[in-house]
């Protein structure tokens, strides 16, 4: 069985919301982004950039107010790419005990070097 961990907690801000009064969209994207990054860096140390994101469903709204976790696993790890997966989850109320799952995701992230040229994970190392 995979390890899940949580790699990020964010409490949800005003400055992120929509005309409609919930979260951008692109800002939980953005935040799915720096949680499998932060994973990746735990399992292999190494510089990445994103190369895929795999259907990203947003199945609930969030709101200002919204504690949301960013829980993540190892998929595969190739030559010089890791794949992430990314559950994403909010506690909203007075008591935060109301969990609503927001969306999943899947990402590719790739192991570069300073010119941004793919290295195998294995030699690559983030003080590069």
């Amino acid at each position: 069985m995979l390890e899940t961990r949580l790699s990020l907690r964010v409490v949800m801000m005003p400055k992120d919301t929509n005309p409609l009064g919930s979260i951008f969209g692109g800002h939980i994207l953005s935040l799915i982004d720096l949680a499998a990054t932060e994973h990746a860096q735990k399992e292999k140390p190494a510089r990445y950039v994103t190369k895929i994101v795999r259907e990203v469903n947003f199945r609930n709204p969030v709101f200002v107010g919204d504690v949301v976790s960013f829980y993540t696993e190892t998929v595969k790890i190739g030559r010089s790419s890791i794949t992430i997966k990314v559950e994403v989850q909010a506690l909203r109320g007075i008591d935060m005990i109301s969990v609503h799952h927001v969306t999943s995701a899947e990402l590719v992230l790739v192991a570069v070097n300073e010119s941004l040229q793919p290295v195998p994970i294995f030699e690559a190392t983030s003080n590069e």
